[in-house]
């Protein structure tokens, strides 16, 4: 989600500017089922290539959209895939807010500290399989650092994000963010498993997935792996802890509170998402990267404090 406040103005100007087009929200639209290269655009909204380049210029400086440059039959083509599912605007006066500040950091999927998996398992990136499916000991592999997806039928992943907060801050929230799906053979939308999330070694809460999800490629997804029968996308999910309580997409999870992790008596904060040895449904997971799937991020992590 883009989280938009007039303590911003620049920003929220800008964004404000690249949704007054009727061709740019026309734009937005079409990104609903996938990405899409400019002369497409050009086709299904009849305007010349010229105008479609102007429009996507606009919507990319507001950060509504991301362009990649990609091998095509004569050179290359510029493909459009949209960063955004949602936006929040406030409109609150800046001196009704409190001033928070935001320690922001992404994760590369690769970069667990430790692991524990089960076949099925593997690990991808944008090109294919870079280790030998099915085979836990390859996950010691430095190749993993290039990881796009990876994925477990049981176990789990654990991260550790150094923490650069200033001394004697009071943090108000921590919130975790990842691209994740069930893991079936090929690909089942009716397969659930249970994610669950531990912060600090405290268990945040368990997320029931619907399935592992094949029907389309993903929108990020190359050419050649959207036409495997192999998981192409998940779903963003957001866990946020705060003063109260323990959110999934800010939606009631748990009672755990900020207080119950003890975020500043280490310099990191752990991370570890995977499948509890007591689920009701073991029905594995997928983790993507910002190069696979639907959403161009890696684990983010954001901490508010003052």
């Amino acid at each position: 989600m883009l989280e938009l406040s007039l303590k911003q103005p620049e920003k929220l100007r800008k964004v404000a500017h690249a949704l007054s087009s009727d061709v740019r929200l026309k734009i937005i639209d079409l990104l609903n089922t996938g990405n899409v290269n400019i002369n497409q655009l050009s086709e299904k909204l009849d305007i010349p290539v010229s105008t479609a380049a102007s429009h996507i210029k606009v919507l990319e400086e507001a950060g509504l959209i991301l362009t990649q440059l990609r091998p095509a039959s004569r050179g290359a083509m510029k493909v459009c895939t949209r960063n955004f599912d949602d936006i929040h605007i406030s409109l609150n006066a800046p001196k009704s807010i409190n001033d928070y500040a935001n320690y922001e950091l992404e994760m590369p999927i690769g970069q667990y500290t430790d692991f524990l998996v089960s076949p099925t398992c593997g690990i991808a990136d944008q090109g294919g399989l870079i280790i030998p499916e099915d085979e836990p000991v390859h996950f010691y592999s430095p190749v993993r650092s290039s990881a796009q997806l990876i994925w477990t039928r049981k176990g789990y992943f654990d991260y550790k994000f150094p923490l650069v907060i200033p001394s004697g801050a009071k943090v108000k929230s921590v919130q975790v963010s990842a691209e994740v799906c069930s893991e079936a053979p090929n690909y089942d939308h009716n397969w659930p498993s249970d994610i669950t999330v531990w912060l600090n070694g405290v268990e945040i809460g368990t997320w029931t997935s619907p399935g592992d999800f094949g029907d389309r490629p993903g929108k990020l997804n190359p050419k050649a792996w959207g036409e495997t029968t192999r998981t192409q996308y998940g779903t963003l999910k957001t866990w946020k802890v705060t003063e109260e309580r323990a959110t999934i997409d800010d939606v009631y999870l748990s009672n755990v509170t900020i207080q119950d992790l003890g975020i500043l008596e280490r310099e990191f904060l752990s991370f570890r998402i995977g499948i509890k040895e007591d689920a009701v449904h073991k029905g594995g997971m997928n983790l993507f990267g910002r190069e696979l799937g639907d959403h161009p991020q890696d684990i983010k992590l954001k901490i508010s404090f003052y």
